[in-house]
């Protein structure tokens, strides 16, 4: 089915505003956020308004109302991804996420024998890829630095995709866990996931995924991806802020330590010791963030009223516009792949002659609302011979024509800067 874009329009209001220089806005920047639909707006307005309450908390109706939305959005998001709800843990955000497996790795030195095989240090090594957000980098450096594990990584060809050439080599007997980014935010190029888990898995080692950039645009299974962990941001589809995802293998969640300490966790709490209460609730101290949660359930459901399938096939027939519409442009070098073979909606370019800074100057004048820079993802850029890009990424209102009109302020500023 072909998504009824015009119609999708509607739904986000902020589409009919008008922009710099008094035109239409036309945002092409949903890798970095998403924008939100009235339905999702009116799930979160709707629990302030009418359901306003701590969950887990209160035995009152507004309590229960509450808790019953937090868990029923659990339970919404896990289906969403192949999981059941034990396995769902709500974060603050995709980093969160990550970082709460990576410091509950940290906390296992001093956490009992059902945590062992999370405890990493000399002579253990963890994995990761060159082309990884900061987000699913700098954690896995940090953890090494505080346990004398050596940090290691597979590099990408100058086409954008992983070299695993060397893969039998750099996952071994020695490799604790290996992190892996499930669809880059730079070049859109979706990795061997699978392939990646399944020979981490015989070597013995966990696998973190970055599904932050997947899950919103792909249909997505945790089982098939084979993943041990996934992370993802409610912000980037289509629901709130402040909300991440974790997904656990339940056996592996039961023998985390917990990475956050506090109210909401706890099982029993003496001057001497505390227990803590079983995965989900375990990782989620603090008041729960109901309406955010409330929203997600909302972005889920619209969503799967959409079918993931049809918002990909969407965002892949715009991408592939874009591939073809951006290298006609002489001065033009598109980042990764070329064609929309296992990639997804994420188009990063330079411009000869021209700093990315200075385009997304220039195409913000016509409207146009890209990101510059380097992506939370430093080393692949260096990877890949640049320090910085210009990047455009496509969501379920995105149109033919705004990609038309992308290609059309590159060549205004290539004019403008005399580059043509």
């Amino acid at each position: 089915m072909t998504l009824d874009v015009a119609r999708i329009r509607e739904d986000f209001p902020i589409l009919e505003r008008t922009a710099r220089g008094g035109g239409q806005l036309v945002y092409l920047d949903s890798g970095a956020t998403s924008q939100k639909p009235q339905q999702v707006l009116a799930a979160e307005q709707g629990m302030y308004s009418r359901s306003n309450a701590a969950a887990h908390r209160g035995t009152h109706l507004l309590g229960e109302e509450s808790t019953d939305a937090y868990e029923g959005a659990r339970a919404k998001v896990a289906a969403f991804i192949g999981a059941e709800p034990d396995e769902t843990v709500f974060t603050r955000n995709a980093t969160d996420a990550i970082n709460l497996v990576a410091y509950g790795m940290s906390n296992a030195a001093t956490s009992g024998p059902e945590a062992a095989r999370f405890r990493a240090g000399p002579g253990d090594e963890v994995l990761i890829t060159e082309m990884e957000h900061h987000a699913n980098l700098v954690p896995w450096q940090q953890l090494c630095q505080r346990t004398g594990a050596r940090l290691r990584w597979i590099p990408v060809t100058p086409e954008g995709r992983l070299d695993l050439a060397g893969l039998g080599e750099l996952i071994n007997s020695r490799t604790k866990l290996v992190a892996v980014t499930c669809q880059s935010n730079v070049t859109g190029t979706v990795p061997p996931v699978a392939e990646i888990a399944a020979a981490a898995h015989r070597a013995g080692a966990l696998v973190v995924g970055d599904g932050a950039q997947l899950v919103p645009h792909q249909p997505t299974d945790v089982t098939a991806l084979g993943v041990d962990f996934l992370a993802f941001s409610a912000h980037k589809m289509l629901a709130p802020y402040g909300l991440g995802v974790l997904y656990g293998r339940s056996e592996l969640l039961a023998a985390l330590p917990p990475f956050i300490t506090g109210g909401s966790m706890i099982e029993v709490v003496r001057m001497e010791e505390t227990t803590f209460l079983p995965p989900p609730q375990r990782f989620e101290a603090g008041v729960p963030p109901v309406a955010q949660a409330a929203g997600l359930s909302a972005a889920c459901d619209y969503l799967t009223g959409l079918g993931m399938e049809n918002v990909a096939a969407h965002e892949e027939a715009l991408t592939g516009h874009a591939l073809k519409a951006l290298a006609e442009i002489p001065g033009v070098r598109i980042l990764g792949p070329l064609t929309t073979e296992d990639r997804g909606g994420a188009v990063s370019f330079e411009v000869a002659g021209i700093h990315p800074h200075d385009l997304g100057q220039v195409l913000d004048e016509s409207g146009i609302a890209v990101r510059a820079g380097h992506h939370c993802a430093w080393p692949l850029h260096r990877a890949l011979g640049v320090q910085a890009s210009t990047r455009a990424t496509f969501y379920v209102y995105n149109t033919h024509d705004e990609v038309d009109a992308l290609a059309e302020g590159i060549r205004t500023a290539q004019r403008f800067f005399g580059e043509t």
